[in-house]
This record gives structure tokens, C-alpha cells and sequence, in this order.
């Protein structure tokens, strides 16, 4: 908060509801004038058949365990597909049903703003996101996959965002980056602290983390070249640098880790020269399979 951090990621998949607590246990004993918190709902299969009804019952669990009587955001964390299918929902399912439920519990005073999770199929996600239900989109953005800013070079190996911050600014729909550092993939290295997760299945990337990690490694001319002085510097900072991105989400397990990430965000964004060298690297991957 004294730096100026101000918004807090929580979900209750996180430590099965141990994030949600403790975060509320530590708003509650600082009492800081403006924070904001999001949380999300993931239903399983399950509760597809009663989706209001689980939404609710969702929520409520996390305001109890935040000690708050409303979040600032409410995101969906389901993947989102135009037909839906196994623990996805379809576009008509989110619509028509997931909408009218989020609404009920702002006009309840149980959130501020409606929010999704933007993983699954891109088609789907732009047609969600151009109805303009939505206020806040958390987008998979970082060095190995800047489709949802730019085009794509032919047979790149990533999935399409199509240029999804085209979308999200023609709605009027906030972006929250997500998968900045591509779950750990662009350290460019395979050790992990001892209380961090287990490497992350990849959103966007490649078909697996151990692939990410090798094409992040083939990025390091930025840093030796002087234009960055890590790998997880110059991916903060260049998801920082599209002017759509209002905040970007990076996980940490140490205090040197947050204080890596807040340096890194305190110089800015990548100059010109640098996002030109990336695209240079990146440019090496076309052609190569997923």
C-alpha cells in the first residue's frame, strides 16, 4: 500500500479459501483507505444446471472469509467456449445466465463490477466481451504471447488472442494482465522457492511449461544486450508497456520477489528499441510446433 499497490488478486481456488482469508485478516488489521479486491467464482459441472444459485452461494463464502460485505470485482474463472463443454462455459450460458446472476449481486451491493477470466476460445471470449456485460477482462498477456496487442506472424506457436485490447477498449471493459511472467516460464529458469506452486499447466503458450522455458531462455539477448537486467524485469515491463493494460497481476513467493517486480514496474515501460529486439527474437519461433 505504501508504494502504491492497491488492488488485490484473490480467488478461493487459491489454498482452497486460505488466500481469501488471510487476505481479509490483513485488510482487516491495516485498515488502508483504499483498497480494492477482486475475487472469482469457478463452477464446476455440477452446479451448471443451477449457475445463479451456485454464483451466489460462491460469493457469499468469499465475502465470509474476507470479513468484507462486497468486492470491488467479481470475475468468472470458468474458460469460456462458443458451444461450452466439459467444465467450460458457452457463450449463451455466460450471457444468459452468468450475467443476470452477477447483476442481482451488484444491485445487491455483493460487488461493484462484473468481471470474466479471459481463457478458452478466442472466439468465444471476443463475442463475450463485445456484448459489453462485462467491466473487467483478466487477459493472458506477456513476451511469448502478445496476441491479444498485436498480430500474430504466420504459424506462430501460441493461440490467437486477436488482438483482444482492440475488443476490450471499443467495450469499455478494463484489462487486469494476467500470466505476465507466463507462470514463472520467463525467468528462464526451472527452479521454483519452496513454497511457490508446482509450474503452472500454460495459457496461451506453448503445449507445456518445460517449452516455454526454453523459448523464454532464447529471449536473453534483452538482458545481455542491456535492455533489461533479468528476464522477469523486461516481462513486467513490457506488459506494463500496451496502453490498454490498467494492472498487471505477478505472483510472488519472497519479499525479494516483490521487490524484483515493484523495481522492475517503477522503471516503466520498454523503450522502442527493446519491444523491436524483442519482436526480432520472438520472430525465431514461427514455424516451430506449439
Amino acid at each position: 500500500m505504501d508504494v502504491g499497490i492497491n488492488y488485490f488478486d484473490t480467488a478461493v481456488q487459491y489454498g482452497m479459501g486460505a488466500s481469501e482469508t488471510n487476505l481479509g485478516l490483513a485488510l482487516k488489521a491495516l485498515k488502508p483507505a483504499e483498497a480494492f479486491v477482486g475475487t472469482k467464482v469457478r463452477l464446476p459441472p455440477s452446479d451448471f444446471g443451477g449457475i445463479a444459485a451456485a454464483v451466489t452461494e460462491s460469493l457469499d463464502g468469499s465475502l465470509a472469509r474476507l470479513q468484507m460485505d462486497h468486492v470491488d470485482i467479481f470475475h468468472l474463472h470458468n474458460a469460456i467456449t462458443v458451444d461450452g463443454g466439459g467444465d467450460t462455459l458457452s457463450v449463451a450460458q455466460v450471457l444468459n445466465e452468468v450475467v443476470p446472476a452477477f447483476e442481482a449481486l451488484r444491485k445487491a451491493g455483493k460487488t461493484r463490477f462484473l468481471g470474466i477470466t479471459a481463457v478458452g476460445e478466442t472466439a468465444a471470449l471476443l463475442r463475450v466481451i463485445d456484448a459489453e456485460k462485462f467491466d473487467s477482462a483478466q487477459v493472458s498477456y506477456n513476451m511469448l504471447n502478445p496476441s491479444a496487442g498485436e498480430a500474430l506472424p504466420a504459424g506462430y506457436p501460441a493461440q490467437d488472442y486477436g488482438r483482444m485490447f482492440d475488443h476490450t477498449r471499443k467495450a469499455g471493459v478494463g484489462v487486469v494482465g494476467i500470466r505476465v511472467i507466463a507462470g514463472g516460464a520467463l525467468s528462464g529458469s526451472e527452479e521454483r522457492h519452496p513454497i511457490a506452486s508446482p509450474p503452472p499447466e500454460p495459457i496461451g503458450t506453448a503445449s507445456s511449461y518445460d517449452a516455454d522455458v526454453a523459448r523464454a531462455r532464447r529471449l536473453m539477448p534483452l538482458v545481455t544486450e542491456g535492455f533489461a537486467s533479468s528476464l522477469p524485469e523486461a516481462a513486467v515491463r513490457f506488459a506494463i508497456t500496451h496502453p490498454a493494460m490498467g494492472t498487471i497481476l505477478v505472483g510472488m513467493a519472497t519479499v525479494a520477489e516483490f521487490e524484483a517486480g515493484l523495481s522492475a514496474v517503477q522503471k516503466g515501460p520498454l523503450p522502442a528499441a527493446a519491444m523491436a529486439r524483442l519482436a526480432a527474437l520472438r520472430g525465431g519461433f514461427s514455424g516451430e510446433s506449439r
